[in-house]
Formats: C-alpha cells, sequence, structure tokens
C-alpha cells in the first residue's frame, strides 16, 4: 500500500445530459493541504443541502486527513429567446418622462441602464428550477467518486516523492549513526583515561570515597552511548517497515522522529566533552538531528 501526501488537485467537466433547449453544465473541482485531521469544506449554490450531505459523506469515506475544498460552479447557457417585461421597461420610461418635464430638464431615457434593471430581462419559456436542481445533483452523485479517485491517485504520486526523499534522509541518519558506532571505542577510552586519572588524585591524602563513587557513575554513565545508538538504529529499521506498509502512517512517523530526536540529544550531551574525535562525534550527531528535522518537515504533509 503507498503513502499518501495531503496535497492534491483534481477537476471535471460535466455538461448534463437531454437537455435540449437549456444547457446544463458545471464544473467540480476539489484540492487538498495539510492539516492534523480531516477539514471539509465545500461550496455550492444555494438550494443543494441534500446533495451537500452526500458530498461530505463519500469524502470522509474516501480520505483520512487533510484540508479539502470542495467546489461546484454552474455554467448555464440558454438557447432560448430572451423577451423583456414590457410593463417595467413602460412605467419606466414614463416616470423619466414625467420627470423630465416637471423639472424643465433634457435628456432621454438610457435603453442599457433599463435593461440592466432587475427582471427587465426574461427568458421565455424558462424551464422549472426543481427539475435543474435535481438533474444537477444525481450528475455529481456519479461524478464524485471518480474525481476522488482522480484526486488519491495525485496524491499517491506526491506520496511516492515524499517517500523516496524520506528515504535519502534515513541513508544519511544510518551513515551518521555507523560513524558514531566506529568512534565508540575511542571515546570511552578517552573517559576511561580520565577515570583512572580521577582514580589516582582521589587516592591521595584527602581520600574521599563517596565522592569517588559518585564521580565514577557520571563518568561511566557519559561513556556509555551503546543503548542510544542501539535505539537509533532500531528507529531507523522501524521507519522503513511502515513506509513500507504504507496507508495512514503520517501520525507515527511523527512520533517515531520525537523519539529519534530525543536519542541524538542524549548522545550530544554524553559527548559534548570529550574532547580529539568527540568533536567529530558532535558534528555527526549534529548531522543527525539535521536529517530528523528535514524528516519531520516531510512528513507534515504525509496522510
Amino acid at each position: 500500500m503507498p503513502i499518501y501526501s495531503m496535497t492534491g488537485f483534481a477537476r471535471v467537466q460535466v455538461r448534463v445530459p437531454d437537455r435540449a433547449q437549456d444547457q446544463l453544465s458545471y464544473t467540480l473541482t476539489v484540492k487538498s493541504v495539510n492539516h492534523r485531521f480531516l477539514d471539509v469544506q465545500l461550496r455550492l449554490p444555494p438550494g443543494l443541502d441534500a446533495l451537500e450531505m452526500e458530498l461530505r459523506k463519500a469524502l470522509k469515506d474516501s480520505l483520512i486527513r487533510g484540508h479539502v475544498d470542495l467546489t461546484l460552479s454552474i455554467d448555464r447557457t440558454s438557447q432560448l429567446m430572451a423577451g423583456y417585461n414590457r410593463e417595467l421597461v413602460a412605467g419606466y420610461v414614463a416616470v423619466f418622462t414625467a420627470a423630465r418635464d416637471e423639472f424643465g430638464l433634457s435628456g432621454e431615457p438610457d435603453l442599457n441602464a433599463i435593461l440592466r434593471l432587475p427582471g427587465v430581462l426574461q427568458n421565455e419559456n424558462r424551464g422549472n428550477g426543481d427539475e435543474d436542481l435535481t438533474a444537477l445533483a444525481a450528475s455529481v452523485q456519479q461524478e464524485i467518486a471518480p474525481l476522488l479517485d482522480q484526486l488519491k491517485t495525485m496524491r499517491a504520486r506526491e506520496g511516492e516523492a515524499l517517500e523516496a526523499i524520506l528515504h535519502g534522509t534515513l541513508d544519511r541518519l544510518a551513515e551518521a549513526t555507523d560513524g558514531v558506532a566506529v568512534l565508540r571505542p575511542e571515546i570511552e577510552q578517552r573517559y576511561q583515561d580520565r577515570l583512572t586519572q580521577r582514580l589516582e588524585a582521589a587516592t591521595g591524602p584527602e581520600f574521599n570515597r563517596q565522592r569517588l563513587l559518585e564521580e565514577v557513575a557520571v563518568l561511566v554513565e557519559r561513556s556509555d552511548i551503546a543503548e542510544e545508538l542501539a535505539r537509533m538504529t532500531t528507529h531507523i529499521g522501524h521507519f522503513r517497515e511502515l513506509l513500507a506498509a504504507g496507508g495512514e502512517v503520517g501520525k507515527k512517523l511523527d512520533f517515531l522522529l520525537q523519539e529519534m530526536n530525543r536519542e541524538a540529544n542524549t548522545l550530544l550531551s554524553k559527548t559534548g566533552g570529550a574532547g580529539g574525535k568527540g568533536t567529530r562525534m558532535t558534528e555527526l550527531g549534529l548531522a543527525m538531528k539535521s536529517e530528523i528535522e528535514k524528516a519531520r518537515e516531510q512528513i507534515q504533509n504525509v496522510e
């Protein structure tokens, strides 16, 4: 199963069939971007409440996460002869003429202004609006499934690109982890040398057994990064397994990266004062954190 990006776009333009005189066509558009949950926004013409409920259900059944905008735009081209409201036009002309004569003004009625008045232009034999909405809703219900399939196909392609980027990040993270593992014996030897020096210093006239034990415990803990390296390697392997499994993995990957970042921070805190090749280990630890942060940016768009 592939992983899906939350970014996608799909559009379909449809002409409602069997409308020989009054052509009704529409454009159905859906686009999505990343979001923590599934957030659906619909933009539909008025009078389509029942259709809105069906579309919301279809979106929730098909998608898991993302901010989704779905827009239905109607394009109606009438082939009927346009008429005009004779009484309304006559009344406008009469009022214009009376006002002009009463106040001694000049001018003639503006036909363009008259035709722009509400209700002046009319279509003869206008179709039934309820029938239009019924036909429109039926057509949209047929088109929504293939439209969402088109959206998911695009989200899957985007997901493939994200997966390739994440695998590259994991490769570099694994390389940095291996680099730290190679340096580990020398760093541990350096800590042992420091421990030996402190033991020799502590056996003098002012020997304090409790203080000695405390310092030994601190140095032993600081020198042991085996667990951090083992957990980091395990997390990288688990991350790859989640990518291979696909599906709804965005939140799981985000949590896993938090754990990986915690291991990188602990490793840096343990090796910060090692000196010598400890500097190189610090560089590798910072590189690990950088790759983890890059991966976190990418998975914000994974469903």
